[in-house]
């Protein structure tokens, strides 16, 4: 029931090594290939991990792989980093969504983000597009 819940964690053709072609240490991508790890892991709330995350908790742990400290919720971490526009986003911004900025997660291209979006669904690569967006950052 669970995996019938979660779905796929990978969209349909998501390419993990295109996408990471050319990675600079230290930097957003970098910290998204971090996170790329983790996919599968499950969400439990207020978890940073390494096997066990929330939103702003993977996010945290992910930049703390490539040596940048990072607020820990996500309401901290809107306010981190420099403000990037939707239409200039790239791998490994940071994405935050609803009006209130209650879920977070790291731009993987295409319009697609990694995240821990709730109970009973793993960590994943999913569309930004079912939730709503509020901002980026680039840290």
């Amino acid at each position: 029931d669970k995996s019938a819940l979660a779905g796929s964690m990978f969209p349909p053709g998501f390419d993990r090594d295109t996408l990471l072609r050319g990675l600079v240490p230290g930097s957003g991508t970098s910290a998204l290939a971090a996170g790329l790890t983790r996919v599968g892991a499950p969400y439990v709330w207020g978890a940073i991990g390494p096997d066990q995350f929330d939103c702003s908790g993977l996010v945290q742990w992910a930049f703390k792989q490539v040596g940048k400290s990072v607020p820990r919720t996500s309401q901290q971490q809107s306010n981190f980093g420099t403000p990037v526009a939707e239409q200039d986003l790239q791998p490994g911004d940071v994405v935050f969504f609803y009006s209130e900025v209650s879920h977070v997660g790291i731009y993987a291209g295409n319009g697609l983000m990694l995240h821990a979006s709730t109970f009973g669904v793993p960590v994943q690569v999913a569309p930004m597009g079912s939730t709503p967006f509020h901002s980026a950052r680039r840290y």
